[in-house]
C-alpha cells in the first residue's frame, strides 16, 4: 500500500483531528506519534533512523495510506520524494497558539524522566522523540519561544516553496471539510467535521511513561 497523502505540517496543528477527518474520507488507516506509541518494532525504526541508519519506507508504512504529525513531519521532504504520487498536507495555526499548546503537551511529555524499571520501547520512544522533535528541529531551543516559532514559520515556508501547488493543500482544520475534500477529489461527507484534542491523551501518556 503506497502513501497516498503525506502530512507535512508540525504536531498541535491540528493533526489528529485531520487524521479522523482522512480515515472518514477513506484515506486511512492514517499513521501518527499514537500509532508509534502502540508498535514497539515501529519505535525501533523510527530510533535507528533519527539516529543515522536506514529504513525501509514501506515496511514501515505498509499498513497505511496517509501520515500526519510527527515523526512523519520530520521526513516530509523524503516521504513526498518516495511516494511522487502522493498528496502533501499542511497543516497550519496561529503559531503564538502552535507554541502553547507544545509547550503544554509535547514539550512536557519529552522532557520528563523515566522511572529507573522503564521499558526498552518507553526509553527508544523518548529518544527518538527528543532526537527528531527537541534537537533536529529546534536546535536544542524550544524554550525560546521566538526562536521556535521562527522555526516553525521557516518550516511552513520551506513546504510551500518545495512542493508545487497542485501537489499541496495548506490547512487549517477551521476550514472544515470543503478544502480538503475538493483537494483530494472526494465528496463531502454529511457529519460535522472532526474537531479534536488530543491533550488528554497525550497527558496520559505522559502518565504511562512515568509508571
Amino acid at each position: 500500500m503506497a502513501l497516498k497523502v503525506v502530512g507535512a505540517g508540525f504536531g498541535r496543528t491540528g493533526t489528529l483531528s485531520l487524521k479522523n477527518a482522512l480515515e472518514t474520507l477513506g484515506f486511512g488507516p492514517c499513521y501518527h506519534m499514537f500509532e508509534v506509541v502502540e508498535r514497539p518494532d515501529h519505535i525501533a525504526m523510527w530510533h535507528r533512523l533519527a539516529f543515522g541508519g536506514s529504513i525501509d519506507w514501506d515496511l514501515l508504512l505498509r499498513d497505511f495510506q496517509s501520515g500526519v504529525d510527527w515523526p512523519v513531519a520530520r521526513y516530509w521532504r523524503e516521504l513526498s520524494e518516495y511516494y511522487p504520487d502522493s498528496k502533501v498536507i499542511l497543516s497550519l495555526r496561529d503559531p503564538q497558539a502552535w507554541y502553547r499548546s507544545v509547550n503544554d503537551t509535547i514539550y512536557k511529555a519529552m522532557s520528563i524522566k523515566l522511572p529507573a524499571n522503564a521499558s526498552d520501547s518507553r526509553r527508544l520512544q523518548l529518544e527518538m522523540a527528543r532526537k527528531i522533535v527537541v534537537e533536529d528541529t529546534f536546535n536544542g531551543r524550544f524554550e525560546d519561544q521566538a526562536y521556535a516559532i521562527e522555526v516553525y514559520n521557516r518550516h511552513n515556508a520551506q513546504v510551500r516553496r518545495a512542493i508545487a501547488p497542485g501537489r499541496l493543500l495548506v490547512f487549517d482544520a477551521k476550514d472544515g471539510w470543503e478544502p480538503l475534500c475538493r483537494f483530494l477529489g472526494v465528496a463531502v461527507p454529511a457529519q460535522p467535521f472532526p474537531h479534536l484534542n488530543d491533550t488528554a491523551a497525550i497527558q496520559q501518556m505522559m502518565r504511562q511513561m512515568r509508571s
